[in-house]
């Protein structure tokens, strides 16, 4: 590494630019996401690829193209938004987790901040309903925006990500991201680590969602971290690594650290001077936990395959379990289900039911 940092201030000194990286597969660099995209952002070239254009659920990553409509339809920032039952309910039914109650008056900044800084879901609802001609317009504004950067592999239905519905691939995101960096107002509040926010008379304090920005250790432009079941945990950002800006875009990582220690490993591969962390590669050891277990009926049993490590003693059995699988497939007696996901869960979890957990 000391080596390569003289090779670089040597180059630097004599005006030449900087040798660019090679393209280095994934799984060289042992990334676990299911999606992965590095790309330079000064020249455009991709360092690291996999699965940039399979079309994904991207959840929260959605709030990025929510806060772009919001900016260009130049609604005033200072105007003072009350918080409403409609907000309050999510588009899957469900109670939105929050600390914005009903009859909260933010103002649209605010309500950006949150929705960018914290993930904050009635927030990016709130957004979406005053937009002028309320949620299906900003949707369809989403979708017009989305042509416009060219991101043919997307689709959004509502301002949250919380619909698996908004879809979109890691080159498609890299386009977002890129466009994202284009606001102040999306590069400041995104990066923000922390902000107080008066709520109902009431001082609540609000963290960001991606601890690399709480962290204080990088030089992130642009960043939007994202989960819902169907996603896996997402991430994106535009930061500089070794003076080099680039574009990481980071989708369906299992554990609740792999995206983070996915962002570390590509840092680690691209700057010279920086090492991942003990305690974030550690941590992403420790945590990790399976994802919802998939179950085979097989000639009228049913059978738990959970998530586990290749080469363990328990990979070795569930192999032999999957061997059975397969042979009881073969004879015409076994069929496939998963009763607590969605016919769209249920063959992503069965092809990736081997997965190693993160």
């Amino acid at each position: 590494m000391l080596r390569f940092t003289r090779i670089l201030a040597v180059a630097a000194l004599l005006g030449l630019a900087a040798p660019a990286a090679a393209f280095v597969d994934a799984e060289a660099l042992n990334l676990k996401s299911s999606a992965v995209l590095v790309l330079d952002e000064a020249t455009g070239q991709v360092l690291v690829g996999k699965n940039a254009r399979a079309i994904v659920p991207i959840a929260s990553i959605t709030k990025l193209m929510t806060a772009m409509v919001t900016i260009d339809a130049r609604l005033p920032l200072d105007e003072a938004i009350e918080i409403t039952d409609e907000d309050y309910e999510s588009v899957k039914g469900e109670r939105v987790r929050t600390r914005l109650p009903v009859g909260s008056v933010v103002t649209r900044e605010d309500l950006l901040r949150l929705a960018l800084m914290a993930s904050d879901n009635r927030a990016a609802a709130a957004l979406g309903r005053t937009y002028p001609g309320g949620p299906y317009a900003f949707a369809q504004a989403m979708n017009v925006k989305a042509q416009m950067l060219d991101m043919a592999d997307s689709h959004f239905v509502e301002p949250t990500g919380l619909l698996s519905a908004n879809v979109s691939s890691a080159q498609d995101l890299a386009k977002l991201v890129r466009a994202a960096n284009g606001y102040p107002l999306i590069r400041e509040f995104s990066t923000t680590p922390s902000h107080t926010f008066v709520i109902n008379g009431r001082l609540v304090e609000y963290g960001n969602t991606n601890g690399l920005v709480r962290d204080g250790d990088w030089e992130i432009g642009v960043q939007k971290t994202g989960f819902i079941r169907e996603a896996g945990r997402c991430l994106v950002m535009y930061a500089k690594l070794a003076a080099r800006p680039v574009i990481i875009v980071l989708l369906d990582s299992v554990g609740r650290y792999t995206r983070l220690a996915d962002a570390a490993r590509i840092r680690d591969w691209l700057d010279p001077d920086y090492d991942v962390p003990n305690s974030l590669a550690h941590a992403e050891i420790a945590r990790e936990r399976p994802v919802t277990p998939v179950r085979l009926k097989v000639a009228g049993r049913t059978v738990k395959l959970s998530v586990v490590k290749k080469g363990s003693a328990k990979g070795r059995s569930a192999k032999a379990a999957s061997a059975k699988v397969a042979s009881a497939k073969a004879s015409g007696k076994a069929g496939v289900s998963a009763p607590n996901a969605s016919r769209g869960q249920a063959a992503v979890r069965v092809k990736t039911s081997y997965r190693t957990p993160a």
